[in-house]
């Protein structure tokens, strides 16, 4: 885990989203599904974001524009720093045989990284629009459902999943696939475990998404921490 402030590269449009292209400096990528800690110039509040692509000497990420900190983000100017903290929570384990990428909107955002990781499996994403479903593009070999079909009425089975979407997804995802690695989601402040913000309840007991995720497993009502070098 490194803070660098980053100089901005670029900042597209993909659909809705944008994507944000910033140098890299000396930050090291991390696993599949660990995130960093982005602060939009203006000095608000970091927000978390997972990896989207790592180029040579860049790092991007998928911006959701739907809030201040999210679109301070997304309309970054080339040349502006921002100060990046990462790689950070637990990443994706990889030593699976046969994968499959199951996302639903912004959840596409890590899959671009870790389908480069995995050998570019099939993908089956979900979208409310055609418009969102610019996003596709950024994965390989992924197959696209839009609203109202959702993504678990198509899915296959005897794959090892990994997902990455909205919460009533990842429950939905659970229950066709016990053995899938979901990708959650909580308000973050700091992204290391001091601030408690994301602490969600589990079993009667308070789990920090930050430090003990973002990649669970939900099996037989029980939440497994996926240990981001397990793949190493």
């Amino acid at each position: 885990m490194q803070r660098e402030a980053l100089r901005v590269l670029a900042s597209e449009p993909v659909g809705p989203y944008r994507l944000l292209r910033l140098a890299r400096g000396r930050l090291d990528p991390g696993m599949p599904g660990q995130f960093f800690m982005l602060s939009p110039p203006g000095h608000l509040l970091p927000r978390p974001m997972s990896l989207c692509l790592a180029p040579p000497r860049e790092l991007v990420f998928l911006i959701d524009p739907v809030g201040k900190g999210t679109r301070a983000l997304a309309e970054a100017e080339p040349g502006e720093t921002m100060t990046v903290l990462g790689p950070l929570g637990n990443g994706y384990c990889l030593r699976v045989e046969k994968p499959l990428l199951v996302g639903g909107g912004i959840g596409v955002a890590p899959f671009p990284y870790l389908s480069h990781a995995l050998g570019e499996p099939p993908a089956l994403l979900g979208f409310r629009t055609a418009h969102h479903a610019a996003a596709a593009a950024l994965v390989p070999n992924a197959e696209v459902v839009l609203d109202p079909t959702l993504v678990t009425d198509v899915m296959p089975s005897d794959y090892d999943v990994f997902a990455c979407g909205p919460e009533p997804m990842l429950w939905a995802v659970a229950r066709r696939a016990p053995d899938a690695q979901l990708a959650w989601e909580a308000p973050m402040a700091c992204g290391f475990g001091a601030c408690y913000g994301c602490a969600v309840e589990i079993g009667g007991e308070l789990r920090r998404l930050c430090v003990e995720g973002p990649i669970l497993e939900l099996k037989a009502s029980r939440w497994r921490k996926v240990r981001r070098r397990e793949a190493a």
